[in-house]
């Protein structure tokens, strides 16, 4: 599989990006370039790997789950700048 300039600039469309005939020969090279390097890669022997194996035995790094006592809601909405009855009043994001 080769990536040529005319697919460059299909895809820079798609994006709605804007390249210059040098950015796109680049582009072409370096997306040409990373090709190379997964087909390399395609040529490993990798049937013996076990997915999602690591060299490093890795554990969970998270804290486990604890149930806490929520605030009273009435506490956190005298807090905000401006409310409604018992709801936090935000600003519009959508027309």
């Amino acid at each position: 599989m080769s990536i040529n300039v005319e697919d460059v600039r299909l895809v820079a469309a798609l994006a709605r990006l804007e390249f210059d005939e040098k950015e796109e020969r680049q582009l072409a090279l370096e997306f040409n370039r990373i090709l190379d390097y997964m087909a390399k890669l395609n040529e490993l022997a990798t049937e013996q790997v076990q997915p999602t194996s690591h060299v490093v035995p890795i554990v969970n790094a998270f804290r486990s789950d604890e149930v806490v006592e929520f605030p009273d809601p009435e506490v956190i909405v005298a807090a905000a700048p401006q409310r409604e009855e018992s709801y936090i009043r935000v600003p519009r994001i959508i027309d």
